[in-house]
């Protein structure tokens, strides 16, 4: 293969990894955007090889740069820069690790994916914002892949889309096609039959949830100089359907000096007494240069509201309780699923849903849900993702989305209807009119504690090790005698 066709697979792979990962992928392309760069990686001295994985993975993770140069959660200067960097060079150790190990190529292909899974864990749990936006999270909407997540995590998804490109480019160009084929054919055996066994379980019990966000975009409104929003929400409360029996509303709705607002305590807890549901409110809380991220639970029975304080959090203090309603929900706050905890001590706890007020940055909130509904089929909750300029979305604990709309956008046509402004999910609406966006819908409770929740990152681990084993092999292979040359490998 000459330059230009080479050249040419990296640019593929780039475009694969732009529209196949970030904020809106296409699934099947997460799975295709490694496969050019390993086709030609035993065609290209190490160096070579590396360069090719960073520039594609570098040039497809801009596809987040749009997003993040407006973005204050995660600014492109210097953040945004660095994620992509980051991936960048991930993928070009992924590569890199490949080409090394060309002459095993079964051990090449696990090496890779191990590696590339190794490195995402390490950083998820090292790093004070958590992790989302990796492959897995392109998997989000194929409930049939993220089954494996229960037993593994999201690092055995990872491990599937990395392996099964390198599979293919060991199978067309190394030696071992059979063997390479049969070991990458039972693992999409395993991951697809087991997905499929998976989703075939029933959950019968139900609870009916609603998602209530104001369309605007300011956070924690001051309860001490207007109560506007406050009264908005107060009537949006009141008018939802009957037998609901949890309400989200965003991260930070409201904000106060004071601990115990009564401006806004007395109304929810008539509202939840009235109704007979458990309202989750984010409020913010400031004491002097504190700043304090809480959500507040108010009973159905109208009992004193219990505060959860947002678990992970850069800029304020952090809790460390738990705290679940009485009609059976964990609380989390946005940024703590970007985390294997809370969500696993949850589950652990017996809870199968989780409450989760959140606010992102309109363009990212698919992404960040699909990561919520992520972290519920790994444990087997159920998932209420309400929020401010995000996706609403109600999931049940097999990853499967019962309910979701885009905050301030109109909602669409009633299915079989001649016009409306809802989206009809069983018998109750989701609308998208006037100043807010709700969504209602009876969704299933998840199943439970599952193997994740019992042995936790066990499979991140693993592929640690089987990275670190690959690397002393390539490492020990290279100092042989009989080791290739770059030059000739280049010129091969």
């Amino acid at each position: 293969m000459d330059f230009a066709g080479k050249l040419a697979a990296v640019a593929v792979s780039a475009l694969l990894f732009f529209f196949g990962t970030g904020l809106d992928p296409v699934p099947v392309l997460a799975w295709l955007a490694p496969l050019p760069v390993f086709l030609i990686a035993p065609r290209l001295s190490g160096w070579q090889a590396a360069a090719a994985g960073f520039t594609a993975c570098f040039l497809g993770s801009t596809n987040l740069w749009y997003w993040s140069a407006g973005s204050h959660d995660l600014p492109l200067w210097p953040w945004g820069a660095v994620v992509t960097v980051c991936f960048g060079l991930t993928f070009a150790a992924t590569v890199a690790l490949y080409r090394a190990l060309a002459r095993n190529p079964l051990l090449a292909v696990v090496g890779a994916a191990a590696l590339w899974s190794a490195v995402l864990h390490v950083v998820s749990i090292s790093n004070p914002m958590g992790i989302t936006g990796t492959l897995a999270t392109t998997q989000a909407d194929v409930p049939v892949v993220l089954q494996l997540a229960s037993v593994t995590g999201a690092w055995g998804v990872e491990f599937v889309v990395m392996l099964v490109p390198a599979a293919i480019a060991a199978a067309v160009t190394g030696e071992a096609k059979v063997r390479v084929a049969a070991f990458a054919a039972a693992v999409l055996a395993v991951t697809f039959g087991g997905g499929a066994l998976r989703l075939a379980a029933s959950d019968n019990e139900t609870q009916r949830i609603a998602l209530v966000a104001s369309n605007q975009k300011g956070w924690a409104a001051d309860l001490r100089e207007d109560t506007t929003l406050l009264d908005d929400y107060i009537g949006q409360l009141d008018a939802l359907p009957g037998g609901v029996k949890t309400v989200v509303l965003p991260e930070a709705a409201f904000g106060s000096d004071e601990a115990r607002p009564a401006v806004l305590v007395e109304p929810m807890r008539r509202l939840a007494a009235e109704h007979g549901f458990d309202i989750v409110v984010g409020y913010a809380h400031w004491s002097g240069k504190a700043k304090y991220n809480y959500a507040l639970v108010f009973p159905a029975g109208g009992g004193e509201p219990r505060s959860y304080l947002k678990h992970n959090d850069t800029v304020s203090p952090t809790g460390r309780d738990l705290v679940v309603t009485p009609g059976g929900a964990g609380v989390l706050i946005c940024l703590d699923i970007n985390f294997r905890d809370p969500s696993q001590d949850y589950a652990e706890s017996g809870t199968r849903l989780l409450a989760i007020p959140a606010s992102d940055e309109d363009l990212n909130g698919w992404q960040h849900s699909r990561t919520a509904v992520l972290r519920g089929v790994e444990n087997g909750q159920a998932v209420a993702w309400g929020g401010r300029q995000t996706m609403l979305v109600l999931a049940d604990g097999h990853g499967r989305v019962v309910a979701e709309q885009p905050t301030g956008e109109p909602a669409a046509v009633p299915t079989g209807g001649t016009g409306g402004a809802a989206t009809v999910v069983g018998e109750v609406p989701t609308s998208g009119t006037g100043g807010f966006t709700t969504v209602v819908a009876d969704v299933p409770l998840g199943p439970g504690a599952t193997v994740y929740t019992r042995f936790g990152d066990w499979f991140g681990w693993l592929c640690v090790g089987l990275a670190a084993l690959a690397v002393l092999v390539a490492i020990r292979r290279r100092k042989s005698p009989e080791f290739p040359s770059a030059h000739r490998a280049a010129s091969s």
